[in-house]
């Protein structure tokens, strides 16, 4: 896709959606669709596209949807292999996005089997969807949603099958938010983290956001009711009771970068009221292995407090008192108020997070968890470069997976017949083995191979597979290269001297020339080398003698100099001879001009004969007459 190209696509994405984000770029795709539409939000959803492989389908029940993107879906069977990917377009200056996606099944294949299945964003695993499903989601389906930064101008969302389940995905939407947003210190820029989504809810309404409700969010995002995460059996002192209140005045500090949060989320608020407080409860489920980030929202909406009171808790996560809040002092009335908190090691499934009161009862607007997933080491640029070449010029086929990053995530099998490894410093992933040997193959060797520098052992043997060999065929570290049984044609590259190789087959191609003599000598220092089935190599022991004046690539220099020497000695005789054939015999015969000395002589005899003959006439006449002259001689 040329820039001018990709620039018009983005322009034409950026008018033709409904986009509430400041950053002005937002993206909606009904995955399994197949007409642009609209929802009853103003939404505009683009028909299903961006994709590598899979099929559509719509779920068994769609009236139970309300939405006309959730009842449509992008399947991907095992036939278009184990890891396919959505490639999506972002602006190319880079910048932090909103990732959000709808997932359901609700038997849509009739199997009444949920799939299996791994979610990465750019090389990242970030989801894990395991059967069975909850039936609530499994019938309904979920939305899941995170943020991550992002510097290309593409990116990734892949899908990676467990066994032989097909993963399923219903919409999806990115949109750019400040690149400020959700900051939080770590040894790290957080940028070098993805936030994914493990609860984000608020406190005395309903489920509202896009896709719920008509409530505006900037970023997109959906709250839920907390209703959801508060134990069934609540704590309480004093005979505390819990309260849902709203607001009656409009909230101050709010919609402000960098994380715009929305007005109507301090709106609303739930306390715990009774004689001298009480305590407010959240059990948010996480995964034990990972660090969270908790993102806490307060506004005094409560009139009676802001007129005259006092409001003072603390919030206990896990048992670890984290803060003390003095809603009064540090938020004043009807003014929203957020500060958010890392929580590290985890020993349970479950976080646990309390605000108990001091003095007066507690009160929260809202909560937020995310957690803070490392972003994974991914395959070096120039390399990724070359394997998609190579996918284009082997034609790799679909089942075999070759979509998004070659080797990331670490922990997929991502494209088959390819092994990776980290680089020493471990900064980043490198291709070390390609074995595609008998893959019905029938391209050829693209010349960006020679960008793979660290690959060890190249095997494509018993394919169909043609063309030259690229000079590009001879890294370094190459030990191991099988191209036996192919059509290659031409000669064995000068390149392939320079690698540390101990296994050379290019047996049954259709390869000549004279061989290099540091190809052959592998086998002479213990390593394997074939070389038969090719009628035109020779040169070496084995193979047939070359012509005289041969080389590795065909005529040696010699033999040029030679051939070009005698072309020159017969072309200057052909010019010679046409020269003597045209312009010498053009002049004998048919130029008549005689040099100015024979002219003279010839004009001297000329007067003798002319005056002899005179003189013969006159005496003729006068013995005729009976008269004969005579002449004094001197």
């Amino acid at each position: 896709m040329s820039v001018l190209f990709f620039i018009l696509f983005l322009s034409l994405i950026s008018s033709s959606l409904s986009i509430s984000s400041p950053f002005n770029y937002s993206l909606h795709i009904d995955c399994g669709g197949l007409v642009n539409s609209t929802d009853a939000f103003h939404t505009t959803w683009l028909s299903d596209r961006f994709y590598s492989g899979g099929a559509t389908s719509i779920v068994s029940e769609p009236l139970r949807f309300l939405h006309e993107q959730e009842k449509t879906l992008r399947y991907f069977p095992i036939s278009s292999g184990k890891k396919n990917c959505y490639s999506i377009p972002t602006p190319t200056s880079g910048g932090r996005y909103l990732l959000r996606t709808f997932t359901a099944y609700d038997n849509f294949d009739g199997k009444a089997h949920s799939p299996s299945f791994d979610v990465s964003v750019d090389g990242t695993l970030v989801f894990s969807w395991r059967s069975p499903w909850p039936e609530s989601v499994s019938r309904s389906g979920a939305y899941s949603d995170l943020f991550f930064y992002n510097d290309k101008p593409v990116v990734d969302l892949c899908f990676y099958s467990i066994a032989t389940d097909s993963p399923v995905i219903g919409s999806l939407e990115l949109t750019e938010i400040d690149p400020k947003a959700y900051d939080f210190k770590s040894a790290k820029n957080s940028s070098n983290y993805i936030l994914v989504n493990y609860g984000r809810f608020s406190s005395g309404s309903d489920q509202w956001g896009p896709g719920f409700t008509n409530d505006t969010d900037v970023f997109g995002r959906s709250w839920q009711s907390d209703a959801e995460f508060r134990p069934q059996s609540l704590a309480t002192v004093n005979g505390a009771t819990l309260k849902a209140i709203s607001a009656i005045k409009p909230i101050a500090n709010v919609e402000k970068a960098p994380n715009y949060f929305p007005e109507k989320l301090y709106q609303t608020a739930i306390m715990a009221q009774g004689n001298g407080g009480g305590v407010l409860e959240y059990e948010l489920p996480v995964d034990a292995k990972l660090d969270y980030l908790l993102w806490f929202h307060f506004a005094e909406i409560d009139v009676s407090v802001t007129k005259a009171g006092q409001r003072v808790f603390d919030v206990i996560v896990n048992g670890e008192n984290v803060n003390r809040v003095d809603v009064c002092k540090e938020v004043g009335g009807f003014a929203a108020y957020d500060w958010s908190y890392v929580v590290k090691n985890l020993n349970s499934t479950t976080l646990n997070v309390r605000l108990e009161s001091v003095v007066g009862a507690p009160i929260i607007c809202a909560v937020e968890n995310y957690a803070i997933v490392p972003i994974d080491v991914k395959t070096i640029p120039d390399q990724v470069v070359a394997m998609r070449a190579l996918k284009e010029s082997l034609r790799v086929p679909d089942r075999m997976g070759w979509n998004g990053d070659p080797c990331a995530p670490t922990t997929w099998d991502a494209w088959e017949g390819v092994t990776c490894h980290l680089m020493k410093d471990e900064s980043a992933l490198v291709i070390s083995q390609i074995d595609l040997g008998s893959q019905g193959l029938k391209g050829y060797i693209s010349d960006q191979i020679g960008l793979l520098t660290n690959l060890v052992s190249l095997n494509l043997s018993s394919n169909s597979l043609g063309g030259d060999l690229p000079s590009g065929l001879g890294q370094k570290s190459l030990v191991k290269l099988d191209l036996s049984n192919n059509k290659f044609t031409g000669y064995i590259p000068d390149s392939l001297t320079s690698a540390s190789l101990q296994l050379v087959l290019l047996n049954g191609n259709l390869l000549e020339g004279q061989v290099p003599e540091e190809i052959y000598s592998i086998g002479v220092h213990g390593g394997a080398i074939d070389l038969s089935g090719n009628k035109g190599l020779c040169g070496v022991p084995s193979l047939p003698n070359c012509p005289l004046f041969w080389g590795k690539h065909g005529l040696s220099t010699g033999g040029k100099v030679a051939i070009g020497l005698s072309c020159l000695v017969f072309l200057s005789a052909l010019l010679l001879g046409i020269y003597y054939c045209i312009v010498w015999r053009r002049r004998n015969d048919y130029d008549f001009g005689l040099p100015h000395e024979l002219m003279s002589l010839a004009a001297k005899r000329n007067r003798y004969h002319r005056q002899k003959s005179l003189m013969a006439l006159e005496m003729e006449s006068q013995h005729a007459k009976g008269f004969i002259p005579t002449y004094n001689v001197s």
